[in-house]
């Protein structure tokens, strides 16, 4: 039965490509009829430009927006190549690699979701089915229309995440994704605890634990080139850039999907101050402890998009195309109806397609003049709904009893 099910899947993986690729032209199509700025993807290219002038990294405001630098020195650096291009060909190839991305996304999504009960072909025809799919959710779209690279962040810290405990590099991708833009951090963060929690019970702690300090060198070594080749934008950023988080926009902002931005619509004032720190604590608390616990029962999926929406819900500004976590997240929820059944379980999973492909946040009022400071309670609703999602969802997970003999980030016949 296994023969047949691989030569089964080896044949359908080209009518799966050919659907993925009608969807993602009909995707394209519909971007440049839209006339999509790709706004952040322009930040990006003069961000590279003021490196290579060397010009002032966090004194730049750029396009029609106004636009500042918010990333660390060492994203800068990596941006520096896209001025070796004209804007069509940039926003072309950066489209094209944000499809692809988006594929290697999903691909190594199902490492975690299904890493036993998949050959290498089922896999490949399933990521090339939900990439049809997801592209079309507000998170993605959103994230290719700004030329953003949230799914290239994503793809590092899943690679890290589906390596075997014994991978050379596991956790590098984490550091390098947390150099490029801090919030992939609570990764490494999660992986300490995971070890400490595993240690206290006596069993195998030294694989999380060895990610987390992969990560710390991987993110140390890149600012310290960055520090050497950009050393006063580094100075500028470490020390007041880091900590002005009113630089990346209007908390109130019905883009910013964060405990933030609900809190500043929800009490309509522009900075809901140490209300928000303590809300956010207890969010991080409650998050990390259930990728903790997923992580113990051996649930790797679930620990990481725990992780991942708990890294969402403290930021101060997690604009709604940070979210493309809701592609595992759905998928998960998806994969597990299959298996298990329930009424419970299928409407979960089509509660979060609906959130997240309804486009729903951006029914209420919003724009110039913060609109979004007078929302009524249906309007702070809709505008919250990701929010509401990931708090659904953590709950559950902390809960979950661990059971005995489950040893986390073991080894699995498909790594």
């Amino acid at each position: 039965m296994t023969v047949i099910a691989l030569v089964g899947a080896r044949h359908r993986v080209p009518l799966a490509a050919g659907v993925c690729l009608l969807s993602f032209t009909a995707f394209w199509l519909a971007q440049r009829a839209a006339d999509v700025s790709m706004i952040d993807l322009m930040v990006y290219r003069a961000e590279g430009e003021t490196v290579r002038a060397g010009g002032d990294l966090y004194a730049l405001r750029t396009t029609e927006a106004h636009l500042p630098t918010t990333y660390p020195p060492f994203a800068a650096l990596l941006f520096t190549p896209l001025t070796l291009l004209d804007t069509a060909d940039m926003r072309t190839l950066a489209t094209l690699g944000n499809l692809l991305l988006l594929v290697a996304f999903a691909h190594l999504a199902l490492r975690l979701v299904a890493p036993v009960d998949r050959t290498g072909h089922a896999r490949v025809e399933a990521a090339l089915w939900v990439s049809a799919l997801a592209v079309w959710a507000e998170p993605v779209w959103t994230t290719l229309r700004y030329g953003q690279i949230n799914l290239l962040l994503a793809v590092l810290v899943l690679w890290d995440l589906s390596r075997r405990p014994g991978h050379r590099w596991a956790g590098a991708g984490i550091g390098i994704a947390a150099a490029i833009k801090l919030t992939p951090a609570l990764f490494a963060v999660f992986l300490l605890l995971t070890g400490a929690a595993e240690a206290a019970r006596r069993g195998p702690w030294r694989a999380p634990v060895r990610r987390a300090c992969v990560a710390a060198a991987a993110f140390t070594g890149v600012t310290l080139v960055a520090s050497a080749v950009l050393p006063y934008d580094s100075w500028r950023f470490w020390t007041r850039m880091v900590f002005e988080a009113g630089r990346v926009g209007l908390a109130e902002d019905t883009a910013n999907q964060s405990l933030r931005g609900v809190l500043a619509r929800l009490l309509h004032t522009g900075e809901p101050g140490a209300l928000w720190v303590a809300t956010a604590a207890a969010a991080g608390i409650l998050g990390l402890t259930a990728a903790v616990r997923a992580a113990l029962r051996g649930a790797h999926a679930r620990a990481a998009v725990a992780c991942a929406v708990t890294a969402l819900l403290v930021s101060p500004v997690s604009w709604s195309h940070h979210w493309v976590w809701c592609v595992p997240m759905g998928l998960l929820l998806w994969t597990e109806a299959v298996r298990r059944g329930g009424r419970a379980r299928w409407a979960a999973t089509g509660a979060v397609v609906l959130v997240f492909c309804s486009y729903a946040l951006w029914w209420v009022p919003h724009g110039v003049g913060r609109l979004e400071l007078d929302q009524n309670y249906g309007e702070m609703t809709l505008s919250a709904l990701y929010v509401g999602t990931a708090f659904a969802f953590l709950p559950g997970e902390a809960g979950r009893r661990i059971r005995p003999g489950i040893r986390p980030w073991r080894r699995s016949r498909s790594a």
